[in-house]
């Protein structure tokens, strides 16, 4: 909310209460509480007809400092609430002196000031990271709508640049925006996100958690631009200051406090085709379709079938559509037999024309306005209702009914939907309308997941979700909604993407090709090229196909070279899928990210890292006109093999096959030896790629088997002209390039040819002595 009109003035009609001066402080088990007026109370009779606050400061994990600011202490608290991971007996250390208290977890530290001078201040180390001054924070009183707030305004250093809160397609620095996180069906042109999490990180290393799944508001580095402000309705608040202190381990610690995103199959690494949403289609179209992508050599993994596999008007009932689909067991039987995972559509709602809508109603499994009647409206589907997942019972039946489906050969779900949650609601279990509004995200795909988990097993469970909420990074995977066919689009996609990476999320995709409308071809393959280099990849539209052939020839080759380049680099990939179910780390992450101490790479939203050694810039233009930032190092591009250095920007022009794709130096790279699937023994004719290797340097690869585990280790370490190499665990027919070598003196152990790239070794054992 707006609270400042200018330096000098706050809005009109609104009355602010500031804790200014500490009356006591107490130490209750592993807490300190602060009780702070509003003015001076040294004196009994200054200590009458005033507000007194009570701040709570505590530490659910090491590294991680929460603070709670109460008003009025009598407020109903239905829920729900963040599912978060606190940590019991957390080591803490407090101190009370007559100068301030501080309440230390790990390295990081809150200090509150005792005098004059109100001061609320985060230690990194006995060193300031941020804080709040003299009437930051506090309680507004608004007359306008009679409505009371809670505030916390904390400081923004001097370059210091916010990111996260959400998926979200603005700038990716958020300074100067307004957010309110409330989630939305507003697309990927707006200011609007389907995923708002009330969490930021920024470039100094800590991350802040609000602690409120009702609406909070930010101001960031807006209405003060040298603060975050945030903002909710009520009598208190709660948020928590995460250390790192770097970014990713912000991150780390901050998936470990909300849950860490699970790890997903290998096969849905590969490539997804759905039927769109809106087209014409029965099995025979379908058919069509993974033919014409097994006639033209056109890898394919998974099919997904939208909407209308339901009957119109009807959704979401699960029952297939006998005019459309007449055998849909048998259907699915035989895609399955051609190697094909299947995924459907669902949502959690129900069009009121379905034959099971009055059985629903009856049985009170859908969500209900105050005075008993259903809620309903028009919008998506006629007399629309929601299904109530706060009623165990509904959430049985929806249950039961997935299980159904998974019964009959689906093995996962296009979770749409769920952010057209209203609040002029009664839910079963009685939890605040405002507060499910966004946790409705949460349950919904907890609900799927679980039934995934249950029926296919943990490892093989995987969702394609829109909406989401904090805590809901551990029910991958989540796409990026509905964009237009254009450019502008796909780098606002792009930006999505980092955005939702720094809110914890590990695994993110997006409509290949644009939703809406239809692209030209050269947008279609540009982005062909980018979807294919990001953790998951879907060809997905709206009114239109988005099988290649229906752009142009070419679009056939850029969607096989990089479908087939993907397979390869799974061993890669999935070792950095690993690293993110093990750290939170996403896979597709911004250049900040894994550059912090970079400035230049702070604001760069065109770009990025996918995994910790492969850099991509996607091509924007017609014309293959691309400029991107190498950070410090030695870079070598992935199939050109072409070097350049690092510290500088770089002006290239790319074909349709190919785009900026380079290798950071002192990395082992691991590729298959498979192109047509993702879901292969990766250890099996593993090609390992060295990138500049420097002197005194050891570059590590780990090659990861499908749950994540490590079944080989290469070792590569260079001192002078001797390069040693030893692998360690299963791995069979393996062979080492040595990128960019011009001359190898001697091998020991092994064989060694020329490539066009390099020098290739084929070790006798599992390991090689090199010299240069």
């Amino acid at each position: 909310m707006k609270i400042s009109d200018g330096n000098w003035l706050i809005q009109p009609g609104l009355n602010l209460i500031h804790p200014l001066q500490v009356f006591d402080v107490e130490q209750q088990g592993n807490e300190m509480v602060v009780y702070a007026a509003p003015r001076d109370v040294r004196e009994r009779t200054w200590q009458l007809d005033t507000p007194l606050f009570t701040l709570r400061f505590f530490s659910p994990q090491e590294g991680v400092v929460g603070v709670r600011i109460e008003h009025f202490q009598g407020a109903l608290d239905n829920g729900p609430h963040y599912p978060l991971n606190v940590q019991k007996d957390v080591h803490v250390e407090m101190q009370n002196t007559a100068e301030f208290a501080e309440l230390k977890s790990g390295n990081l530290s809150v200090r509150v000031s005792k005098g004059e001078f109100w001061a609320l201040d985060f230690l990194r180390n006995g060193v300031r990271i941020t804080g709040s001054q003299v009437k930051n924070n506090g309680y507004v009183q608004d007359s306008n709508s009679a409505r009371n707030y809670m505030f916390e305004r904390l400081d923004l250093g001097v370059g210091e640049t916010v990111y996260g809160l959400g998926e979200r397609f603005t700038a990716l620095v958020r300074n100067g925006q307004t957010i309110d996180t409330w989630n939305r069906d507003g697309g990927t042109s707006t200011e609007q996100s389907y995923k708002n999490i009330p969490f930021y990180i920024t470039n100094r290393g800590y991350g802040v958690l609000v602690n409120h799944p009702e609406c909070v508001s930010f101001e960031v580095g807006s209405e003060k631009v040298s603060k975050v402000q945030f903002s909710v309705e009520g009598e208190y608040l709660e948020y928590f200051v995460i250390d790192g202190p770097t970014p990713k381990e912000v991150l780390n610690r901050y998936t470990q406090f909300t849950g860490r995103p699970a790890l997903p199959p290998a096969w849905s690494f590969g490539l997804w085709l759905t039927t769109s949403f809106t087209t014409n289609y029965d099995e025979a179209t379908v058919n069509s379709f993974i033919d014409g992508m097994a006639e033209r050599n056109l890898p394919l993994h998974v099919f997904h079938f939208d909407c209308f596999w339901m009957k119109a008007f009807q959704w979401c009932d699960f029952e297939w559509d006998p005019v459309t689909f007449p055998d849909p067991e048998g259907m699915i039987r035989r895609l399955k037999a051609k190697g094909l995972k299947i995924c459907v559509w669902i949502n959690p709602y129900i069009g009121q024309k379905s034959p099971i809508f009055k059985e629903l109603k009856e049985k009170g499994y859908l969500l209900k306005r105050p005075d008993g009647s259903l809620w309903q409206w028009d919008k998506w589907q006629p007399g629309l209702a929601i299904y109530d997942f706060t009623n165990p019972e509904a959430c049985q039946w929806y249950a039961d009914k997935l299980k159904g489906l998974v019964d009959i050969g689906v093995d996962c779900f296009k979770t749409d939907f769920g952010e057209r949650i209203p609040t002029d609601v009664v839910w079963h279990d009685g939890s605040d309308p405002q507060k499910m509004h966004n946790h409705y995200a949460f349950i919904y795909n907890e609900l799927v997941w679980n039934v995934l988990k249950e029926t296919l097993g943990e490892q093989e469970a995987v969702l394609f979700a829109r909406s989401a909420s904090v805590g809901a990074q551990q029910f991958p995977v989540h796409w990026g909604g509905d964009c237009y066919a254009n450019y502008e689009s796909m780098a606002e996609s792009l930006r999505g993407g980092l955005s939702i990476g720094m809110s914890g999320f590990g695994f993110w995709s997006h409509d290949i090709g644009g939703f809406e409308n239809t692209a030209p071809a050269h947008v279609y393959k540009r982005w062909c090229a980018f979807g294919l280099l990001s953790s998951h990849s879907r060809l997905h539209g709206s009114k239109s196909y988005r099988v290649p052939w229906a752009y142009d020839d070419e679009s056939c080759d850029v969607v096989r070279h990089f479908t087939e380049l993907k397979c390869r680099m799974m061993p890669y990939l999935y070792r950095q899928a690993a690293i993110a179910n093990e750290t939170g780390t996403p896979v597709l992450r911004s250049m900040m990210l894994e550059f912090p101490q970079d400035p230049t790479c702070d604001y760069l939203d065109r770009q990025y890292m996918l995994g910790d050694a492969v850099l991509v810039a996607p091509v924007f233009s017609e014309a293959g006109d691309v400029q991107f930032y190498l950070p410090e190092g030695r870079w070598t591009h992935l199939w050109h093999n072409d070097e350049v250095q690092g510290s500088r920007w770089h002006k290239q022009q790319h074909d349709a096959l190919s785009l900026p794709v380079y290798v950071r130096d002192n990395t082992l790279l691991a590729l298959g030896n498979n192109t047509q699937k993702p879901d292969y023994a990766w250890h099996d004719g593993t090609a390992f790629q060295l990138f500049a290797l420097e002197d005194g340097h050891e570059a590590v690869c780990q090659v990861p088997a499908t749950n994540g585990s490590t079944l080989f280790t290469l070792k590569a370490k260079r001192q002078g002209n001797a390069l040693q190499v030893q692998g360690e665990g299963e791995a069979s027919n393996w062979t080492l390039c040595l990128r960019n070598v011009q001359q190898v003196a001697s091998v020991q152990g092994g064989s060694q040819s020329g490539s066009e790239w390099g020098v290739v070794i084929a070790p006798q054992g599992n390991s090689v002595v090199i010299t240069l």
